[in-house]
């Protein structure tokens, strides 16, 4: 069979599990990849993340001369949505030059390609201080699932570059913002709505709160790559019915930061700003992913890619959050490139695809990538 048939009928096994978050279940679809790098030669743990989930890390050629680079990816999926598929989302179809199913852009293609081109790079070569590669349960919501493994971990190793293989249709992007989830809560007192004055209405509270989020102003210059750092409410809830003042109530805030936002200056702001009436609690904290465009890493991917420097459209950035926030962070701040042959546009979407042209090209950038580092 040939590599590219490999890879085909790779990625339609993985698709074949059902990893939508929630439930997750990644524990299947991890044994299964654990079996097969195994087989190959490489050292393989499946750290839990909970109970029928779990994580893998994986190795092969580790040295001490040099830190191997991360290949970085994701088991789990959204769910399929209200409307219905015109393919089977689990079945991996291919046809009109895509492969069809849940998880095919973001990001299972992508998993497959670094399973395979890691897989061979070693038959063409020993690559200098090896491969790592880490994939993660629990990403879809918040990449909880890296952030819990980088905390129980015993020993992550070093790094020399990660490469996070989410969906950017086979071009590099060298950053993304960060986050700061809150979820902020209001109380009050209750009382029959027909005597209001006996109650402490928790949603005027909340409203007052989100009004002031609303206006929140950064005080952050402007990021060249990222841009200006963002501010939403995304959810509100509070009260029992129509008929009674709330005791109680919450929304929540999506702050999107940028490589020239202060994470602890900005939530001392925001709280302040908020009021004594709101209590925020974070929820997720995560880091921007920034890497130069002149760093010599970058550059070798760029050649890889057949991008040029100074390309229009270059360094790119993305507006979605990745692993990578966290493992740059784990790693001591090493060059980070997203680089994955989904279709950003397709991620979460009913009849989710990847064209198989850029399936078989992630496959040869990672190869290369992984035998031409620096």
């Amino acid at each position: 069979m040939t590599e590219f048939m490999d890879l085909i009928t790779l990625t339609k096994k993985l698709l074949s599990f059902n990893n939508i978050n929630p439930p997750g279940n990644e524990e299947g679809i991890a044994r299964y990849v654990a079996s097969l790098l195994t087989g190959n030669g490489f050292n393989v743990r499946l750290p839990e993340f909970e109970k029928g989930r779990l994580h893998l890390i994986a190795e092969k050629g580790i040295s001490e001369g040099k830190a191997p680079i991360v290949l970085s990816g994701h088991f789990d999926t959204v769910p399929l949505g209200n409307n219905k598929w015109s393919h089977d989302p689990f079945a991996g179809e291919v046809s009109e030059g895509k492969i069809w199913g849940r998880g095919s852009s973001d990001m299972k293609g992508g998993v497959a390609a670094m399973i395979l081109s890691a897989i061979d790079a070693f038959k063409h070569n020993v690559p200098e201080g090896g491969v790592r590669l880490i994939f993660t349960a629990a990403e879809e919501m918040g990449c909880i699932g890296i952030q819990q493994l980088m905390r129980t971990i015993d020993n992550p190793g070093k790094a020399s570059a990660v490469i996070v293989g989410e969906p950017t249709g086979n071009i590099p992007a060298t950053g993304h913002k960060g986050a700061i989830y809150l979820s902020v809560v209001t109380s009050g007192k209750t009382a029959h709505s027909s005597m209001p004055h006996l109650g402490d209405n928790a949603v005027y509270k909340a409203a007052s709160a989100i009004l002031k989020a609303k206006d929140f102003r950064f005080e952050t210059e402007y990021d060249p790559l990222l841009g200006y750092p963002t501010i939403n409410v995304g959810k509100m809830n509070g009260g029992l019915n129509i008929n009674s003042v709330p005791d109680h109530a919450e929304f929540t805030i999506d702050i999107r930061s940028t490589a020239k936002t202060d994470h602890n200056k900005t939530l001392k702001r925001i709280t302040e700003e908020l009021g004594k009436d709101a209590r925020p609690e974070v929820l997720v904290e995560m880091t921007p992913v920034f890497t130069s465009e002149d760093d010599p890493f970058v550059q070798v991917v760029y050649e890889i890619c057949g991008i040029k420097k100074g390309s229009e459209g270059f360094p790119r950035s993305l507006p979605y959050l990745t692993d990578g926030s966290v493992l740059q962070k784990v790693y001591g701040g090493v060059p980070t490139i997203i680089l994955g042959p989904g279709e950003p546009e397709m991620a979460h979407k009913t009849d989710e695809f990847c064209y198989v042209s850029k399936l078989e090209e992630s496959y040869r950038i990672y190869k290369e990538i992984i035998l031409k580092r620096i």
